[in-house]
């Protein structure tokens, strides 16, 4: 199967706009999300996780305590394509 497109600046840029709090770090769409506590965190993580393996997308997430930062990139294309802004809209849809 070949490698997904990877989006121009502009297609980038259009795809952000749709994504609050979501910005473009070191080539990747990145975002930290805030959750009242660890619990909230982990099952955001956990139906994420979910989500991610269904798409068969998944993403670079660091979590500490009610925190969790996330980069999405798509690593056999060597950047941002549609699965990263798919996978950053099902993030935003699972957060609530």
């Amino acid at each position: 199967m070949a490698a997904p497109r990877t989006l121009s600046e502009p297609e980038i840029a259009a795809g952000l706009a749709t994504l609050p709090g979501w910005t473009l770090r070191n080539g990747k769409l990145h975002k930290t999300f805030q959750f009242a506590d660890f619990v909230e965190a982990f099952g955001f993580m956990t139906r994420v996780a979910l989500a991610a393996e269904a798409m068969g997308h998944h993403p670079e997430w660091f979590n500490v305590w009610n925190t969790v930062t996330v980069d999405l990139v798509t690593h056999e294309s060597n950047g941002i394509t549609e699965r990263d802004l798919m996978l950053a809209r099902k993030m935003e849809a699972l957060a609530g």
